[in-house]
């Protein structure tokens, strides 16, 4: 009888001590994921930073080529350069300069952008997008230009959120210049309700905001920020660390709620006007 009873509880004590040893496997992989994603970003922005300082002059070649300035609707910031998302009266400002065609910028997307999607849409924070079109300049080609007009015809039409972030999840390997095919771009508009409309297609293949993502890449050549993405939270970096401290999905939101700290969440939210012309 005792050895009846006691079998059970052996292979009970078994199952737990394996299902223990399983959990110890999972986080022990869970830590690896996040560490070696952190790892590459940190070398890619270094193979970034080395091809700015060997080639830092931007775009110059569409420069010379540029029409009328117009930006798109809802721009904010020093010199109408950024694209607001979220609450206007956040507590805290996430400044993000990014190249689609950047590798380094989608990796950071790829990781980070859960969060700061939960961020924004609970009034933590306000993100301010700017583009930069440094991989055309280094490397040749129209992709990071083409794509940032394109982006910049989705924010007049409302849609910037969901079209930044279906360029990024389907950004070509960086040597590829597939974004400078507008016929692309537009394809991938596709993937956004009710994005690809004749007022986008037309804003995207006349370059309508052209000339201000060439004036917003100069700011970005003369801003001395070390590469993309560069990333600023209320003016600090933090991409790839803040003081010392390796950026991850745990630090940022540990970051935000210091810096916003017995401030009341924003709820103030503007909208761009819709550009139907």
């Amino acid at each position: 009888m005792n050895e009846k009873n006691q079998a059970p509880k052996g292979t009970a004590r078994e199952r737990l001590q394996q299902e223990r040893e399983r959990e110890k496997a999972r986080e022990k992989r869970r830590r690896v994921l996040i560490v070696s994603s952190a790892v590459v970003a940190v070398l890619g922005l270094a193979a970034v930073i080395g091809v700015i300082a060997a080639n830092a002059g931007g775009d110059k070649k569409g420069s010379s080529q540029a029409g009328p300035l117009l930006a798109p609707s809802g721009v904010a910031g020093k010199e109408q350069l950024a694209i607001p998302v979220g609450a206007t009266d956040a507590p805290s400002t996430l400044t993000i300069w990014e190249d689609f065609r950047c590798p380094v910028c989608a990796q950071f997307e790829n990781i980070f952008r859960k969060s700061i999607h939960e961020l924004e849409e609970s009034g933590q924070l306000k993100v301010e997008y700017n583009l930069a079109t440094i991989i055309d300049g280094n490397m040749g080609g129209t992709g990071s230009l083409r794509a940032a007009n394109a982006v910049a015809c989705a924010q007049d039409a409302g849609e910037f959120v969901p079209y930044h972030d279906v360029l990024f999840q389907n950004q070509p390997p960086e040597p590829d210049d597939a974004f400078g095919n507008n016929d692309k771009l537009i394809e991938l508009a596709g993937k956004v309700d009710g994005l690809d409309t004749p007022a986008f297609r037309s804003c995207v293949e006349d370059g309508k905001h052209d000339s201000w993502v060439q004036k917003s890449n100069n700011a970005f050549v003369n801003g001395g920020f070390r590469g993309t993405p560069t990333v600023l939270l209320n003016g600090e970096s933090i991409f790839p660390d803040k003081a010392g401290q390796q950026i991850s999905v745990a630090n940022l939101k540990k970051w935000v709620a210091e810096a916003n700290k017995g401030k009341k969440p924003g709820t103030e939210r503007s909208a761009p006007v819709p550009d139907a012309s």
